[in-house]
């Protein structure tokens, strides 16, 4: 049988098949991430022809795949948050995508270099790579449609991390890159990533972010209401916009991921309710699916074919750690004094759940600069995000509707 045809026929079951499936898990303590994690790993074990998933030989590939799910999972996640911004709406997710991050790439950096015996370089950037949490795979645990309904505190935290902190990694992945390639260069490192990769690259990101979603808020929902300008009814505008928002910020050197989501939170605030937010955030849902399915199976046809060959015992225990302790620690003693109750703070912090954006930053780092232990990286990675998919895609349906049972009205309001 032809590869290529088996393959698409594969890619069309699961899509259809990932139509009816969140209705169907709505109520089941199992996540879309285990099953078409599962698929994959069950089809290249016992049919090793299919196109090759190891991400090692592949890493530009990889690279374009996973960009593409998580660019368009960002401006998904912008546009459905409700919640006003401001600094008492969101303070939460802010302590979580600075003062958590930290904490995680620190500790996990620091452990890799002290118990795997990585160079620094490696260990900072497996630190990077998997301190951010994933707004792909997090579904289960977000927020829903655009609404005028109050959002509770776990889904709008867990939801508005998700998208800020994907692009919050990449200074600290260039730090990686910056430090692997000062150890051959010997030049210094440090003043030139703290300006150019750090502050400048930010500020570009929210910049045009701002610039472009007021820009297409202006062309989607005041033209047409103001003056006889054609309006609009497609969602695939939220494609195209994430398109044109990425490109642009990207040719001015500026964090594509930051002005993804800023430029679909800033479209958000135009015009709610009105019903084009839902068009736009059904259409981008469905992508989203779309990509997910493909990098889901890839995900477990690249376990079948050995992604995690190079892990050793500390290794396993090492991510272990990290979804079990390190984020779920870093993320408690950051809301310590958050006027929230007790089983939200450990909602947030255990549901830290890692994805595609720590694929996409560990392959691209690989093709910027040479890192010893690229196997090992992958291996630990991947586990990790295994150990995610299953672990947190297991427990969050039930734990978030023992939330949902014993939320008050009270529950809802921003002290």
């Amino acid at each position: 049988m032809d590869t290529y045809i088996l393959v698409l026929t594969v890619i069309g079951v699961s899509s259809l098949a990932m139509a009816w499936l969140p209705g169907v898990l709505e109520k089941l303590p199992i996540s879309y991430g285990i099953i078409f994690t599962t698929l994959g790993f069950l089809l290249y074990y016992f049919t090793p022809a299919l196109l090759d998933p190891n991400p090692l030989p592949n890493k530009e590939l990889t690279v374009h795949i996973t960009e593409l799910g998580v660019i368009v999972s960002l401006m998904g996640t912008g546009i459905k948050i409700n919640r006003a911004i401001s600094w008492k709406n969101w303070r939460i997710p802010l302590l979580l995508v600075s003062v958590t991050m930290l904490i995680c790439i620190s500790a996990l950096g620091f452990i890799g270099w002290w118990v795997l015996g990585l160079v620094p370089a490696s260990a900072l950037l497996l630190g990077a790579v998997m301190a951010p949490t994933d707004p792909v795979l997090a579904s289960e645990v977000q927020v829903g449609p655009p609404s005028t309904e109050k959002e509770d505190h776990v889904r709008f935290s867990l939801t508005s991390e998700a998208g800020m902190n994907d692009g919050m990694a990449f200074p600290f992945t260039w730090m990686a890159i910056a430090v692997a390639l000062a150890a051959t260069t010997g030049e210094d490192w440090f003043w030139p990533w703290l300006w150019w990769d750090f502050f400048y690259k930010i500020a570009v990101g929210v910049g045009m972010g701002y610039l472009l979603g007021r820009t297409l808020a202006y062309l989607v929902f005041i033209l047409p209401k103001r003056y006889n300008f054609p309006k609009t009814k497609d969602g695939f505008v939220a494609i195209s916009a994430t398109l044109l928002v990425y490109g642009l910020t990207e040719m001015l050197h500026g964090y594509g991921f930051i002005a993804v989501f800023v430029a679909g939170l800033t479209m958000s605030r135009h015009e709610r309710p009105h019903h084009f937010h839902q068009e736009l955030h059904d259409f981008t849902d469905q992508i989203e699916r779309l990509f997910l399915v493909i990098i889901l199976i890839l995900l477990g046809g690249s376990i079948a074919t050995g992604l995690l060959d190079a892990i050793t015992l500390p290794g396993i225990l090492i991510g272990l750690a990290f979804v079990f302790f390190i984020r779920p620690l870093g993320a408690v003693l950051t809301l310590v004094g958050q006027n929230i109750s007790f089983r939200e703070k450990l909602a947030i912090s255990f549901f830290g759940i890692r994805g595609i954006g720590s694929f996409y930053y560990l392959s691209f780092a690989l093709t910027k600069a040479v890192f010893p232990e690229e196997k090992m990286l992958w291996s630990i990675a991947g586990f990790i995000v295994l150990i995610s998919v299953f672990v947190h895609g297991v427990m969050a349906a039930p734990v978030m509707r023992y939330l949902d049972l014993r939320r008050s009205h009270s529950d809802l309001q921003i002290k």
